[in-house]
């Protein structure tokens, strides 16, 4: 389709604090769980060898997604290792926010760039029934301050939007981060994975955000920022900042895009909603050679047909279209996830 490979998501752990019910509903990641065992992670050497192939490939971008990736420990020091690599323009963080605050400064001081929070209401009751958590809101907010304090700028606040849960909560969501330095993203609620009980009714598409945003405050829109961006862009017609959507369910871009997702355990996707990865730990750890890696990573992205938004947009199946799981990739992870789609907690958003 056209494609190219800009951007990487790089997961450090399959594990987070939180159990959001969108991503790691508790019923499913309970107490007897099995997250990766640690020394199937690939260490912070490793990430950055298979960064700096896929750099060379056209690479630019590079997130550190989870799980929540501030619960690796160290992660200051992936970073820094990161940032040393040629070709690599930019690198972001995803996080919930809870941990944030007293890590910032560091990570901006070892080459962090920018920094996304995911926070979906304002509203003590609200924020915890869609993080399942006890912790206070508070703590996130400081970790937002903190980051905007550090440099990690523009931060960008994602809000995923669900009907009958928080969807009451956009318009005060977008009071409270407009004319701040912060840019607010709403999401169209996914069917990321098999264990977040997706049900289209839940969507509140892009166009009804929107339309309860531009009753208080006119918008226009803006052209994307760069290419392959997943937001639709609108500025606030008094100048006091911008705001996007994510409409993946009502609006896809697959075609546009330029993304590829590395888990936790080394195994290559090239779409959210994909049901098999590629295994490149078996390669680094094998004795592969960097330019083994790299004709492996070229091959599974010009294999891609991977469209799945596309094709629910019109009532149809999911393709196979992905190429299919390596040989020596049979590990216990994988064997759980052959029967349907990766879940976002083992890849990232």
């Amino acid at each position: 389709m056209g494609r190219p490979l800009r951007d990487l998501r790089i997961s450090v752990t399959d594990r987070c604090n939180l159990r959001c019910p969108y991503c790691m509903p508790r019923e499913v990641f309970g107490a007897d769980y099995q997250f990766i065992d640690r020394s199937e992670l690939l260490t912070f050497e490793e990430i950055t060898r298979v960064a700096r192939i896929i750099s060379a490939q056209g690479v630019r971008k590079i997130r550190l997604t989870g799980g929540e990736p501030l619960l690796r420990a160290g992660l200051e020091r992936l970073v820094e290792m990161l940032a040393g690599i040629d070709g690599i323009d930019d690198i972001a963080l995803t996080t919930n926010g809870t941990a944030l605050a007293p890590l910032a400064s560091s990570l901006a001081d070892a080459g962090l760039d920018r920094v996304t929070v995911s926070l979906d209401a304002l509203e003590e009751e609200v924020f915890r029934s869609m993080s399942d958590t006890r912790g206070p809101l508070a703590r996130v907010l400081e970790g937002i301050d903190a980051a905007r304090e550090a440099g990690l700028a523009p931060v960008k606040i994602n809000m995923v939007v669900r009907r009958g849960v928080n969807d009451h909560c956009v318009v005060s969501m977008a009071e409270h981060f407009r004319g701040r330095a912060e840019v607010l993203r709403f999401i169209e609620y996914m069917d990321v994975g098999e264990s977040n009980g997706w049900r289209l009714e839940q969507v509140v598409p892009a166009g009804e955000i929107l339309a309860a945003i531009e009753q208080r405050w006119p918008l226009e829109a803006l052209a994307a920022s760069h290419e392959g961006e997943v937001a639709s862009r609108w500025a606030y017609c008094d100048g006091l900042g911008e705001i996007g959507v994510i409409h993946s369910v009502t609006q896809p871009f697959c075609q546009g895009c330029v993304r590829a997702r590395l888990s936790a355990e080394g195994r290559l996707y090239t779409c959210l909603f994909a049901r098999r990865g590629h295994d490149l730990r078996a390669l680094l750890r094998g004795g592969g050679n960097d330019s083994q890696i790299a004709s492996r990573i070229n091959q599974i992205w010009t294999a891609r047909a991977d469209r799945y938004s596309e094709l629910r947009s019109l009532r149809q199946p999911p393709e196979a279209g992905d190429p299919g799981v390596d040989g020596a990739a049979a590990s216990a992870q994988a064997a759980r996830q052959a029967a349907g789609r990766v879940e976002m907690s083992y890849i990232g958003g």
